[in-house]
């Protein structure tokens, strides 16, 4: 069993917090952004009230800890590794309550070349704890704007876990997924589980659009968040956002093994 101070000890060696590769530079323009309401970096979330400067930055600055001054904007930025492991017990805890109660679970991520295996893990513990395997949408095409102009997805599932996969026709899992912070994706497995009978999930679990997407219409939803995607911090202020954990979503995939460990510990989801 990792213990909190192994875990706390791993977060700046593995620079899932401390000090990251993240810089400092994209969080005042996502800030920015966020003041603006920009829909590139609400990733599906509508904030209810306005968000002017500095109110994003003193919101980062107290749940996750990077600096609190804007200036000088360079260098990595900062997240305080004292803070993770008590959100990601917060995050263990909401699984834990959704595997006693057998509650469909979604789950769906924008990083599947880092974050899949973290979390296929959750989705093998919940499937053997009772939680019904989801695969809502499977196979639908979906088009996604990018920096590239609007390209075509196929939202696929991989032992358990959501992602898009580039082009048409990838029906069955996700090896080649791509980077998304789009709420298309949960919105179009929402939408399908709605058609089928309006059996919605009790929780998603996720990243990106996947748990801003989710809980802007209300979905308990909870996933970690890197410095530069404060829509997650600002929904969880909102009450929209369940939990979000403050850490590098964009490490070794390797790296996550730890905490997937602590937090099935913490769930008494271990197999």
């Amino acid at each position: 069993m990792l213990s909190a101070g192994a875990l706390r000890a791993h977060l700046p060696e593995a620079r899932l917090a401390g000090s990251m590769a993240t810089s400092r530079e994209t969080g005042p323009r996502s800030h920015r952004l966020v003041a603006a309401r920009d829909p590139r970096v609400l990733l599906g979330l509508g904030p209810e009230r306005t968000w002017r400067q500095p109110e994003p930055l003193r919101l980062m600055a107290g749940r996750c800890g990077v600096p609190g001054d804007p200036e000088p904007a360079s260098g990595p930025d900062r997240i305080d590794p004292d803070r993770t492991p008590a959100d990601l017990g917060a995050f263990a805890d909401r699984l834990r309550a959704a595997a006693r109660a057998r509650a469909r679970v979604l789950l769906g991520t924008g990083h599947p070349h880092r974050l899949l295996g973290f979390y296929a893990a959750l989705a093998r513990s919940l499937s053997a704890a009772g939680c019904p395997d989801l695969t809502p949408a499977q196979g639908r095409c979906i088009d996604i704007t990018t920096r590239f102009g609007v390209r075509t997805r196929t939202l696929a599932y991989a032992r358990g876990d959501a992602s898009v996969c580039a082009g048409r026709g990838a029906a069955e899992g996700c090896g080649t997924g791509v980077h998304t912070h789009s709420p298309l994706p949960v919105r179009t497995a929402l939408g399908a589980a709605a058609d089928a009978g309006g059996l919605l999930p009790a929780l998603v679990v996720g990243d990106h659009g996947w748990v801003c997407g989710a809980g802007q219409p209300g979905i308990e939803a909870i996933g970690p968040a890197g410095t530069d995607d404060p829509a997650l911090f600002v929904g969880e202020a909102e009450d929209r956002v369940a939990v979000a954990v403050p850490l590098d979503d964009a490490v070794r995939s390797g790296y996550y093994r730890p905490l997937t460990r602590y937090v099935l510990n913490r769930a008494c989801l271990s197999q």
